[in-house]
Parts: C-alpha cells; sequence; structure tokens
C-alpha cells in the first residue's frame, strides 16, 4: 500500500509569472533617466524622485544610476529579484 503525502499548494512559496526582472533591467538600461523601471515596479516616489534629478542634472546622474540598476536586476536570480524588489519593496539598488 502506498501512501503519499497531501500537498499543500496554499503553503507553497511560488514566484508568479509576473516577474518583471528582464523588463525592469531592460528599461533600467535604456530608460534609466526617466525612472520607468520604478514605475513598472510601483515605486511611484522613486520614480518622481528620478524624474526631478534628471531635470535638474540633464540626465547625466540618473542615466548612471539607471545603468548600474539594470545591471543588477538582469544578474540577480528570479527568486531573488522578485523577493527583493516586487514582494520586499526594495526602493533603490
Amino acid at each position: 500500500m502506498e501512501t503519499t503525502k497531501p500537498t499543500e499548494e496554499w503553503n507553497q512559496q511560488s514566484y508568479p509569472q509576473d516577474n518583471k526582472k528582464v523588463a525592469c533591467g531592460i528599461l533600467a538600461i535604456l530608460l534609466g533617466p526617466f525612472g520607468i523601471h520604478k514605475f513598472l515596479l510601483g515605486y511611484t516616489n522613486e520614480g518622481i524622485i528620478t524624474l526631478v534629478i534628471t531635470v535638474f542634472s540633464c540626465g547625466t546622474i540618473t542615466s548612471i544610476i539607471g545603468l548600474i540598476e539594470g545591471i543588477i536586476y538582469l544578474t540577480k536570480s528570479d527568486q531573488e529579484f522578485f523577493q527583493t524588489y516586487q514582494v520586499g519593496k526594495k526602493g533603490w539598488f
């Protein structure tokens, strides 16, 4: 007689299909000064701050920040990105 353990799907850690790692990474690299990657993750305040800094610095500072953030996003594993930026809501780097 074979016994099986019932699975508790509600208790299992899952990473839904709405993981935005690649989209945010590419947007951060290409359009970093506009903060679109921040808005995509739901960080409205950080996106507005990025836009304001872009206006006052002509985009030089925020383009470097966007490039760095894009590289960080793309080098993280899917699970780590999801936990850090979508669940943990870490706004910067």
